[in-house]
């Protein structure tokens, strides 16, 4: 225990920042992701073409590669440094972006399980494709997609650690820190390896709860 025990400061910053990464990735993603997913089967060929484009496109880019993107490429063409505080920005942002492709596909073959004349009927009566969306066809579709999208979002926790690379503190960090004060590396991969393992042990005890009382509330 001593390795965490003489070293809780440097735990606790890399616990929070894993945190503040998954976080900020998880609702840029979730919002970027039902919007893109929505137009992904928006009646308007522009929005689904740019909504496939966009999930073709990140989707099947490294997330290393999307990292760098943001670290280096964003920074100069935006005139921010990616240093001072930034660099958790510029994270959150890959990671988000990155992310909300899963979300939309997600998002995207829940709505399709919505069947298709509860959104006829509500053109029918003159609601928008907008109106649809929210009103009718999107709250259904979440009841739906609730264990893929907790599969989406436990990726991203262990995404967080490729942040590791790009000098923003997490988790990933712990085995450069701690190894530079002597400390085993292996045992340092161990226990970031535990809190990992309860992080989403405590992730899939709420989408439990979540499916439970949606189920109840069907």
């Amino acid at each position: 225990m001593g390795v965490i025990t003489d070293h809780l400061d440097l735990w606790g910053e890399a616990l929070l920042g894993t945190l503040k990464l998954f976080a900020g990735g998880g609702v840029l993603a979730l919002v970027l992701g039902i919007v893109v997913g929505a137009m992904r089967v928006s009646p308007v060929p522009i929005a689904r073409a740019v909504g496939t484009f966009y999930v073709n496109t990140i989707r099947n880019t490294p997330l290393t590669l999307v990292f760098f993107g943001f670290a280096s490429a964003l920074p100069p063409l935006i005139g921010v440094r990616a240093s001072g505080g930034n660099e958790v920005l510029f994270a959150i942002g890959a990671l988000g972006i990155y992310t909300a492709t899963y979300v939309a596909e997600t998002i995207r073959s829940g709505i399709n399980t919505v069947p298709v004349g509860q959104a006829e009927a509500a053109r029918a009566i003159g609601l928008s494709f907008g109106q649809v969306m929210t009103l009718v066809v999107l709250p259904q579709a979440f009841r739906s997609v609730i264990p893929p999208m907790m599969s989406v979002f436990i990726a991203l926790l262990k995404n967080t650690t490729v942040a590791a690379g790009f000098a923003v503190m997490n988790l990933g960090s712990m085995r450069d820190w701690l190894s530079e004060q002597g400390e085993n590396q292996l045992l340092v991969i161990v226990w970031v390896m535990i809190i990992f393992v309860a992080l989403v042990m405590l992730l899939s005890w709420a989408q439990r709860t979540v499916e439970k009382r949606w189920t109840v509330a069907r």
